[in-house]
């Protein structure tokens, strides 16, 4: 087992493009749906898997390119320690006041390191200033409990890469 970490600062309102967030549909319209809804359905069918906005279900993550991975650990507490230097890294620009002067960052790391050793996600989202959204996630992999089917973004790479040869 091993984690990935992933980290998305952007716009809010980007942020709430939730079609292009969660995954198609496994059956596409069905025949004479209206024109509209089928090309929506085809649009986020070709995007979701490309576009950098966080999924709205963590695991899915792993369907992104591997290029959005900002970190691979081997350890739980690795992991959550990347993730609390983020959260450190942003806190003066989050826009709420009382989140930048309560996090103890210290039992924040110490529960996610307990979360992903135990084979769970962890996913954290503040709002920032000018509204914009951090999300930063990390997720367990090889396998992911929740979605055993998502292959690894590591192995995936590897294994395109193998069959060009």
């Amino acid at each position: 087992m091993h984690y990935h970490g992933y980290l998305w600062v952007g716009a809010k309102e980007r942020f709430d493009q939730e079609a292009l967030r969660r995954p198609p549909h496994p059956e596409p319209p069905p025949a004479g749906s209206k024109p509209e809804l089928i090309e929506r359905y085809r649009e986020v069918a070709a995007a979701f898997a490309t576009v950098d906005l966080p999924p709205l279900e963590t695991a899915y993550w792993l369907v992104k390119p591997r290029s959005l991975v900002r970190g691979t650990w081997e350890e739980g507490k690795d992991a959550a320690t990347w993730v609390g230097a983020r959260v450190a890294e942003y806190a003066p620009r989050f826009a709420s006041e009382w989140e930048r002067g309560c996090i103890d960052l210290a039992r924040r790391i110490n529960c996610l390191a307990e979360t992903l050793d135990s084979g769970g996600d962890v996913s954290l989202g503040f709002y920032l200033e000018r509204p914009s959204y951090l999300s930063l996630a990390v997720v367990t992999c090889s396998p992911n409990p929740s979605k055993h089917e998502l292959t690894c973004p590591s192995r995936r790479d590897m294994a395109r890469r193998m069959c060009r040869k």
